[in-house]
């Protein structure tokens, strides 16, 4: 096995990271829109306010995945910003 990092691009500042660092929302063909578990169509977005504000104003998540994204997924990645709310959670 390989031991470089596997590096996605976040869709709000465009910056490189490793994408353990990175928060996963998944189009899915089925369940809707996802976060971190699922196959399909995917953006990474970093887990910072700033990113998630800018993805948010400028549409960056729906323009990646090609659909809408609703409300109800920017609100738990807002959830996750705040100190000890850390797990991972699905939205559809």
């Amino acid at each position: 096995m390989s031991s470089r990092p596997i590096l996605r691009r976040c869709v709000a500042c465009r910056q490189l990271l490793d994408r353990r660092q990175l928060w996963r929302v998944i189009r899915d063909h089925k369940d809707g829109v996802l976060l971190d578990e699922g196959m399909g169509r995917s953006a990474y977005l970093c887990t910072n306010e700033d990113c998630l504000e800018e993805a948010r104003r400028r549409k960056r998540l729906q323009k990646s995945l090609r659909c809408q994204v609703p409300d109800a997924v920017l609100a738990t990645l807002l959830e996750r910003l705040t100190p000890g709310n850390q797990g991972s959670a699905e939205a559809n």
